[in-house]
């Protein structure tokens, strides 16, 4: 049995051309252009994880460069080397020497570039200054405002959004197909569910829960260590009728049968107030508490204490309906 058999298929199934990205097709249509006319801005990729920003630069560069990718691209994870060496060394390096190739420039791929110091972005400026003939750098981050301004001015950005949920279904149904997978209808709405918009997340809760070839509600749920959203409305009904007791038991079930954490607790109990039939005033002060519980819980507070205090919290506004 070879490697290969057991390549996640977060990267097996990642799309080597612009054309077979799903989603975000106003970024495609443009990086299609880039690709036709041989020439393109140092550009920057926004968007939280698993949207596809790292896939787009890739497959622009495989693209453009063929063959003559591996002289001509480079890849580097600015969350792993952070600080003012790597530009001063490993990029301005490579920005510097001229391509031999039919394109008349470089790309630089920099990932997690909110991760860089502020004087490493400093450098990073006065380095795409000083390459901009020979260089393109396409820097990709969760967060653009941790990118410094002279950075983002020299950049064009492009937002990628969440993905819709025919996205998602399209991906994981043509995954499931070319592994001969069985995903049941609730199975495949419990990954669209979990998956929250992100591809990447959608793919790997399709893979571990292919064991037995057959996708259900129950093994995404098992696997992703979600509650499904009825049982969490249930715990949060149950606390609006003043059944604290009956919400805490419900509440124990859930976090020791799916091994839930405490932040995915508040996050699904979020989801689900937001869709309670109750007035909007009791919804804002409901959501106030889930971010005063999850600031807590991030610093270090007990999850089961702060959860239940969350429901008795509840309990109190279904008594103010």
């Amino acid at each position: 049995m070879g490697n290969a058999d057991f390549e996640p298929w977060v990267e097996k199934y990642r799309p080597h051309k612009l054309n077979g990205i799903t989603g975000h097709k106003h970024i495609v249509d443009r990086l299609e252009h880039f690709v036709k006319s041989k020439n393109l801005p140092n550009m920057l990729f926004a968007g939280r994880a698993g949207l596809g920003k790292t896939t787009a630069a890739l497959a622009l560069a495989k693209e453009l460069y063929g063959e003559d990718i591996f002289q001509c691209f480079s890849e580097l994870n600015a969350s792993d080397e952070r600080g003012i060496d790597v530009v001063r060394g490993k990029i301005k390096d490579f920005a510097r020497s001229i391509p031999m190739a039919s394109v008349d420039f470089k790309i630089i791929l920099l990932d997690e570039a909110d991760s860089l110091t502020p004087d490493a972005q400093q450098a990073l400026r006065r380095t795409m200054e000083t390459y901009s003939k020979n260089c393109r750098f396409i820097l990709s981050c969760n967060y653009s405002s941790r990118i410094i301004e002279p950075i983002q001015s020299r950049c064009a950005v492009f937002r990628f959004k969440s993905l819709e949920d025919a996205d998602i279904k399209k991906i994981v149904e043509d995954i499931a197909k070319k592994e001969g997978l069985n995903v049941d209808a609730k199975g495949l709405d419990a990954i669209v569910y979990i998956a929250e918009g992100d591809a990447r997340k959608a793919i790997n809760c399709l893979q571990g829960s292919s064991e037995k070839g057959k996708i259900t509600e129950e093994s995404v749920f098992e696997v992703s260590s979600r509650a499904r959203p009825k049982e969490i409305a249930e715990m949060v009904s149950l606390a609006l009728k003043g059944k604290f007791v009956e919400s805490r038991a419900l509440l124990n079930t859930l976090m020791v049968k799916y091994a839930m954490s405490g932040e995915d607790v508040l996050d699904q109990v979020y989801r689900e107030v937001i869709a309670l039939p109750v007035p909007d005033d009791i919804k804002v002060q409901m959501v106030d508490r889930i971010g005063e519980y999850d600031f807590r819980m991030s610093q270090g507070a007990d999850e089961r204490i702060q959860l239940e205090a969350l429901l008795a919290q509840i309990m109190l506004f279904g008594s103010k309906k």
